[in-house]
């Protein structure tokens, strides 16, 4: 039981850590592009939406987005 147990706070210790991951990678976004985090979290949602069902074979291809730009 307490292999079980240590087994869950390590999982729930990784969950944690890559939660906070996520959460500074938003903040970078929205100061690099001068945005709220609703609207990065509107660009990561329709980023998602358009690689599914896009017949996108290459992981690479649904992972980075094709063009980047800041208009200044």
């Amino acid at each position: 039981m307490a292999g079980v147990l240590r087994q869950l706070i390590k999982q729930q210790k990784a969950l944690n850590q890559k939660a906070m991951e996520l959460e500074a990678a938003r903040e970078i976004l929205a100061d690099v592009f001068g945005v709220r985090l609703s609207e990065v979290d509107e660009m990561i949602q329709s980023r998602f939406e358009g690689t599914i069902g896009d017949g996108a074979n290459d992981i690479e291809d649904r992972l980075w987005p094709r063009e980047f730009w800041v208009d200044g």
